[in-house]
């Protein structure tokens, strides 16, 4: 065994305690680890990244980004206890994890959405999916998060959500506005009617009384949106459940900037209500919306020599 594969242990259990599962990752730095033990190498160096990253015949160039970028994140943290071992400069190779673009929806479009539910089959698919849709435009929970509710996550008493599934294992509850609390109400009111003898502990159920499906509540939420006149603005920027969280978020920043507060004190606040386990997965909103950049720069007013 060489001094690697502590350092390796001792990476996941770093990135693990962060809330990451890391699992495809520690497949491929082992399998990495045994390619450097098998030529010798006792470090990591650039060239024999690059190397091992390109080893699969035909694949795909988001494939070798991926494989490069996992290197790239155990070789920082390798550096800091061994100076020797290089870190690969970024772009090396084509592909990489890259993001939608977030399609922000306006007021009038979530309205839309909602409109084209009261046209679903029955009364409660139409509360199901209304209720699921407003859940996540007023919280910006994530989609799995909101499917994975179950009825006693709901504190109606103390107008809270706790999130017991989230993505990454741990999420603080959140506080719902009173408007809020007493339309879940009315839905399980509803739901309890439909249902008396539940099948499910979930809160949103299907036609069926069933936990809601994402594959299926993707597809409505797909028809909902070309019936709402809501497309697609770009190959990257089509409108998905997901992006109303991301709708939220960018609707908080631009109320912050807004009212002149100071955004870099607040970001850690949005950040740790989101559930990001990384803070930079905020930040990223900060040049992901158009809108926010042009906020920023109204704020920062005219550079030289405006108006002349």
């Amino acid at each position: 065994m060489t001094a690697l594969r502590p350092a390796l242990a001792g990476y996941l259990d770093l990135r693990r305690g962060m809330g990451f599962k890391l699992d495809r990752d520690a497949r491929l730095l082992s399998q990495f680890i045994s390619y450097l033990e098998e030529t010798g190498a006792a470090t990591i160096t650039t060239a024999d990244t690059l190397a091992w990253a390109t080893l699969p015949a035909g694949a795909s160039p988001g494939w070798l980004g991926f494989r490069m970028s996992v290197v790239r994140g155990f070789a920082a943290y390798l550096h800091t206890i061994d100076p020797s071992a290089e870190v690969p400069p970024r772009g090396l190779l084509p592909g990489g994890t890259h993001r939608a673009v977030p399609y922000l929806y306006s007021a009038a479009g979530i309205a839309a959405l909602l409109a084209q539910a009261e046209l679903l089959r029955t009364p409660l698919r139409t509360a199901t999916i209304q209720t699921l849709i407003s859940l996540l435009a007023v919280t910006g929970m994530r989609i799995g998060e909101a499917l994975s509710l179950d009825d006693g996550d709901f504190d109606p008493e103390q107008g809270m959500l706790i999130v017991l599934h989230a993505k990454f294992g741990k999420h603080p509850p959140l506080p719902l506005h009173t408007p809020t609390v007493s339309a879940l109400q009315r839905y399980q009111h509803l739901r309890d009617q439909a249902f008396p003898r539940p099948a499910t502990e979930a809160l949103l159920v299907s036609s069926t009384g069933a936990r809601l499906r994402y594959v299926n509540v993707s597809e409505t939420f797909v028809k909902l949106a070309r019936r709402a006149g809501l497309t697609a603005r770009s190959g990257s920027c089509r409108p998905r459940p997901h992006d109303l969280r991301h709708t939220f978020a960018v609707a908080t920043l631009l109320d912050w900037y807004r009212d002149g507060g100071d955004i870099a004190a607040r970001l850690p606040l949005l950040s740790a209500y989101l559930g990001h386990v990384e803070p930079a997965n905020t930040y990223w909103y900060l040049h992901a919306a158009p809108e926010l950049m042009a906020e920023a720069a109204r704020r920062l007013g005219p550079g030289p020599g405006a108006g002349q």
